[in-house]
């Protein structure tokens, strides 16, 4: 029997008690110790106490954040923010809080304090009743490509995540329970040292397709591309890849993961998980039609939500103590955009450019049209599947 149950049924039997005779009392101090588990003693004492009225005062300090008044928001960012972690969260709500006043209505100026003073351990315990699971792994599909490996040498050290401009790319692919057939796969370029990502979508992953993505996003990103590394898919360790990035006037540092290593490439493996599996799952899309919607989300709405308003760690360091490594992280968690912000390696115009970009941007509205866009898309899968399940 629950402490609740032991408690209602104590007040049930507390006044029939009271009033009984010598004998009917020993009869309801038996039935009650039968029931509940108590000692005769500690039964006679609870019988003989008065009742306490409402509920039992809680031990400790008052509490400071009241669910009631601080749910709504801090829920409110969470969602909006594709369920950041607390820690991760607790770095982003300054600038989602301006967002949201001026989206729906100015906080009282209390509520709001406690929101920038609230901490990681406080937003866990707040949101614990509407956190959610996430999806299943899904499968692998990187094929061994073996033409270029001796032209393309392994990266022999950890990368530099000091200065921008070192780029990491990976495929991820929606195929579903199986990687026979035909299907579309998800282009991942991350830049080491703020953390930038870029998402495409490719047919089948073609290198000439790859190497267009490529030479598109060299014109699009905020900074310079200064060297490259991928895995040993084929999709990469190609000729049309190899002579755009080798036949420039300035030749650009290439590498490669070592063979079934996946860390070598693991900033970008990271980012297959948030950029790509938490945005379109696990599903298999095997219709050419789905790849323009694909890229339009990426490019117009998915980039600008993920580098510029959902902050990110930065390893710092590795601290080997015994037979354990610590990982040391950066204690405040950055945005993409401000980590380029604040480094002095990116040019004043480009830097310009970004705010300029950035005050155009609102989260909540890109939220609002990722959502839309995204039912749109697995609307459109949906009527693709069914019409090639008919012929």
């Amino acid at each position: 029997m629950s402490l609740s149950a032991k408690r209602e049924y104590l007040a049930k039997i507390h006044g029939r008690y009271q009033r009984a005779g010598r004998p009917h009392k020993s009869r309801i101090l038996d039935e009650f110790c039968a029931n509940c588990g108590y000692h005769r003693k500690a039964a006679l004492r609870l019988l003989h106490r008065p009742l306490a009225s409402g509920r039992p005062k809680r031990s400790g300090p008052k509490p400071i954040y009241e669910p009631a008044e601080v749910l709504p928001v801090l829920k409110a960012v969470w969602l909006a923010s594709d369920q950041l972690c607390s820690k991760l969260l607790r770095a982003a709500l300054p600038e989602w809080l301006a967002h949201h006043e001026r989206r729906f209505a100015p906080l009282p100026g209390s509520l709001r304090k406690k929101l920038l003073a609230i901490s990681p351990a406080q937003i866990d315990r707040l949101l614990r009743p509407v956190r959610v699971r996430h999806p299943r792994k899904g499968l692998s599909a990187t094929r061994p490509g073996t033409l270029l490996r001796r032209q393309v040498p392994t990266r022999g050290g950890p990368p530099d995540t000091r200065r921008p401009g070192s780029v990491e790319a990976d495929t991820v692919a929606h195929c579903g329970e199986t990687t026979a057939g035909n299907y579309v796969n998800s282009l991942t370029f991350t830049e080491l040292f703020s953390g930038w990502t870029e998402n495409r979508a490719v047919w089948n992953k073609s290198g000439q397709a790859i190497r267009g993505h490529l030479q598109e996003l060299e014109q699009r990103v905020p900074f310079e591309m200064k060297d490259f590394h991928t895995d040993n898919g084929s999709e990469f360790l190609n000729w049309a890849l190899l002579e755009h990035l080798t036949g420039r006037p300035v030749k650009l540092a290439w590498t490669r993961s070592r063979a079934y290593r996946k860390n070598d490439n693991a900033h970008c493996e990271q980012k297959n998980w948030t950029h790509v599996r938490q945005l379109f799952g696990h599903e298999r899309f095997g219709h050419p039609e789905l790849v323009p919607l694909m890229n339009d989300l990426y490019v117009q709405e998915w980039s600008r939500f993920t580098n510029h308003f959902r902050p990110t760690f930065k390893l710092l360091k590795r601290d080997k103590r015994g037979s354990k490594t610590v990982r040391i992280y950066e204690k405040k968690p950055q945005t993409p955009y401000q980590r380029l912000l604040d480094s002095p390696d990116i040019q004043e115009a480009q830097k310009a450019q970004l705010r300029a970009k950035h005050e155009e941007l609102d989260p909540f509205e890109l939220k609002k049209s990722i959502e839309t866009k995204l039912k749109k898309f697995f609307t459109a899968l949906g009527n693709l599947d069914r019409e090639s399940t008919k012929t």
